[in-house]
């Protein structure tokens, strides 16, 4: 039974065995099998407390006379005895055999062997899944994060049904908001900070004539209601005209004076906080300068276009026929002007006015409407201005004056225009200026028409002092001349 030794010595209430004692030399072998139970044909094992059994152990554990000692300990069922039937410390029984008397000795024996842990090692630590433990910094992070994307879940889904009950579609339109770049930020040096602080001081002007209304553009010269625009907007009128103001609101006017050579009118409005104009220097401005226009356009009105100066000094000579004949040294720009922008503001870049819009050039057959081809003319301020103190102050504007008349170029090598004409004390004449000499240059303008001599003296302000260049025979010479006021 698992071993080359064979023992007959079973214990009942254990289930192992008890080693037999040896046998004597030419005994017989004992029966093979195990011990019965109490009252079978085999001699049953001595109960506890009992003598000894002869030919057995004595249930004391002692050793039997005549017999080896037993071996040390007992044996497993189907094994022998640890250390063989003959060792001498070996015991005959279990060392709780008595404890157990109800064991089946049929069933088999489970021996449990400890495991062994090696020398200075740590067993590996388990953890209770189940067991609570302390939050880590990444569950910190996403309890922030979670709450973040069911307030922006939320949101959207609020905003998205107010869309939809307010009549909007699913579809979102354009991308996601960027930084607004610095060209559409609107600062106040920009063309639109500059549209924006001049528009309120725009107004649309409108005149009731027997023909009908005139319509045409204006602003604001003084915080008492002088109102600066063309005379051909006003002429033809009864006397009774209004504006508009750029947030739409309207107010009666009056005219104050007009000027038709110079094509300046005086308008005025009884309004509290009127806001004027910012005043230019249109003697300082360059080709090249940006310029805005504002006006009323085809009744249009709070219209802003940008362009530059195109050109300075551009004389002009317009009128209706049978009508005056206006002349002035005009600002040449691209700017977009129609019909409408008569008498608004041409600005410059910080947002002063340099020049009053007052004609186009048009390539329109005589009758038709005349649109903008990127030639516009506007008086110079300085001009303006000086016209609206003389009408503001006295009714009616003075004209400046060399006192001589040119006849047209003369056709030869250098140009210039030749004097048909020299006032007595007038003064060209005091300058000593005669008939028949040249004028070549004015303040280093060049004369080539006789609209020019006129025009160009006329942006000047009586008592200037100009400088002429003319030639008299083949002599070039320089004179001061000291412009005056018209007598009428």
């Amino acid at each position: 039974m698992g071993g080359t030794d064979v023992t007959d010595g079973w214990d009942w209430r254990r289930g192992g065995e008890t080693p037999a004692p040896a046998r004597p030399p030419g005994a017989g072998a004992p029966p093979v099998g195990p011990p019965t139970m109490p009252g079978a044909d085999r001699t049953p094992l001595a109960s506890p407390g009992s003598g000894p059994t002869p030919g057995w152990p004595a249930s004391s554990g002692g050793p039997t006379p005549g017999w080896p000692a037993s071996p040390v300990g007992p044996a497993s069922y189907g094994a022998p005895a640890a250390g063989g039937p003959n060792s001498a410390d070996a015991s005959a029984w279990w060392s709780d055999a008595l404890a157990d008397p109800w064991r089946d000795p049929a069933a088999p024996t489970a021996v449990v062997v400890p495991g062994v842990v090696a020398p200075g090692a740590e067993p590996e630590p388990v953890t209770d899944p189940d067991a609570p433990g302390r939050p880590t910094l990444r569950h910190l992070l996403l309890i922030p994060v979670i709450t973040a994307l069911l307030a922006g879940t939320l949101g959207g889904a609020l905003g998205y049904a107010f869309a939809v009950r307010g009549g909007a579609g699913a579809a979102v339109l354009g991308g996601a908001p960027a930084e607004v770049p610095a060209l559409a930020q609107r600062k106040p040096e920009s063309l639109a900070g500059v549209a924006e602080r001049v528009l309120p001081s725009v107004v649309t002007v409108r005149v009731s004539s027997l023909g009908g209304t005139s319509e045409g553009s204006g602003f604001v010269a003084t915080a008492d209601g002088h109102v600066i625009t063309n005379d051909h907007v006003v002429a033809g009128g009864t006397g009774k005209a209004s504006v508009v103001f750029n947030d739409g609101s309207t107010a009666p006017a009056t005219i104050v004076g007009q000027d038709a050579e110079s094509d300046i009118a005086v308008i005025k409005v009884s309004r509290p906080g009127l806001r004027p104009v910012e005043f230019g220097d249109s003697d300082a401005l360059a080709v090249g300068d940006p310029v805005l226009a504002i006006g009323s356009p085809l009744s249009l009105a709070n219209t802003v276009t940008a362009g530059i100066v195109s050109a300075l000094d551009r004389t002009m000579q317009a009128g209706e026929p049978g009508g005056p004949v206006r002349y002035y040294a005009a600002i040449q720009t691209d700017a977009a002007v129609n019909h409408g922008n008569s008498g608004g503001p041409l600005v410059d870049g910080a947002g002063r006015v340099v020049g009053v819009n007052s004609t186009i050039k048009s390539l329109v057959a005589e009758g038709q409407e005349a649109g903008n081809i990127g030639l516009a003319f506007a008086i110079p301020i300085n001009q303006a201005k000086r016209v609206t103190q003389d009408i503001i102050g006295t009714g009616k504007a003075r004209r400046t004056v060399i006192g001589a008349r040119a006849d047209g170029p003369t056709g030869v090598v250098g140009g210039g225009l030749r004097l048909a004409e020299v006032e007595p004390s007038g003064p060209a004449d005091g300058a000593g200026l005669k008939v028949g000499d040249v004028i070549l240059k004015i303040n280093g303008r060049p004369m080539t028409e006789p609209t020019d001599l006129t025009a160009l003296v006329r942006k000047y302000a009586p008592g200037s002092v100009v400088t002429v260049e003319y030639r008299r025979g083949s002599t070039r010479q320089n004179t001061s001349v000291t412009l005056a006021a018209d007598a009428k």
